[in-house]
């Protein structure tokens, strides 16, 4: 059986999100190069904490998985929804714009978050993952003392 896999940006870009929907961490990380650009618009003194350690920069494909693995270890999986409002394609580079909902794993305490995603996609595959999310609703939630 021959799988087909998608070429241009925004088949990519629907994939991908169709992926992380689906929650598999291994079959997200398909769909990104071995080699890429991964930022998360944080306060670097704020990369790899204890209570989110998914929130670093990355630089492989392996990293990519390990991201998704460590974002569902930390949050409640019943408690998880994500609205994409819009997908902007201009040639390699599409942004996602969306909200997503979460409750905190070691707290209990659901948070909103708006956010912008920026991907490349190059051959078929994510090159660039740049996020850009209200990093305090995140914070807070994961606050033991809820006081950030």
């Amino acid at each position: 059986m021959t799988v087909s896999v998608p070429t241009t940006t925004r088949a990519v870009v629907d994939e991908l999100l169709r992926r992380i929907g689906e929650g598999d961490a291994e079959r997200i990380a398909e769909l990104y190069a071995e080699h890429g650009d991964w930022k998360l618009d944080w306060p670097e003194h704020e990369h790899g904490r204890a209570a989110t350690p998914w929130i670093r920069h990355r630089s492989t494909r392996a990293d990519a998985a390990a991201h998704y693995r460590e974002l569902a270890e930390h949050h409640v999986p019943d408690a998880v929804a994500t609205e994409v409002e819009r997908i902007l394609v201009d040639g390699d580079d599409a942004v996602v714009l969306g909200e997503i909902r979460q409750t905190a794993r070691a707290t209990g305490r659901a948070y909103r978050a708006r956010f912008a995603l920026h991907l490349t996609v190059e051959d078929g595959l994510v090159t660039r993952h740049h996020v850009y999310e209200d990093s305090l609703a995140v914070a807070q939630a994961f606050d033991p003392d809820g006081r950030r």
